[in-house]
């Protein structure tokens, strides 16, 4: 199936594949070829890919998200966000420092708006570390 994966910027994956596995509100979801239409939302997470049926875990390719909206058919998987990074593009020390600094953001916030972009900021490098962890754990098998 083919899978499209665009951000603001513009594509950063357009491949065919065999499995997505992606972050929705109800839990993360696989999706496979002849996969039933479905639109939904996709939520802060890791889409995970898998390029062919064949492949080992440790040829799992991973990607942050920011949420947006996922289209479905049998044959495309079409994902829409703000925001994706290639696992392979996180350093995970920039992002444990980053995430350092969205905390003390977060418990020094003055106002609802400063809490709510804190937030968001803890979030957005708690994904990215899980990404990073995530690649780390399994390039060493």
């Amino acid at each position: 199936m083919e899978l499209e994966l665009v951000t603001l910027t513009g594509s950063k994956l357009h491949e065919t594949v065999y499995e997505v596995m992606l972050p929705t509100p109800e839990g993360e979801i696989s999706i496979f070829p002849s996969h039933e239409a479905l639109v939904t939302l996709a939520v802060p997470g890791v889409v995970t890919v898998r390029h062919d049926k064949g492949d080992s875990d440790d040829r799992l390719e991973f990607f942050a998200i920011s949420g947006g909206v996922v289209e479905i058919d049998q044959k495309r998987v079409r994902i829409l966000v703000d925001e994706a990074e290639h696992g392979d593009d996180i350093i995970e020390a920039e992002s444990q420092a980053a995430l350092e600094r969205a905390l003390q953001q977060r418990d020094n916030a003055s106002d609802q708006v400063e809490l709510e972009k804190a937030h968001q900021l803890v979030d957005r490098h708690k994904v990215r570390l899980q990404v990073a962890n995530l690649r780390r754990r399994h390039r060493r098998q």
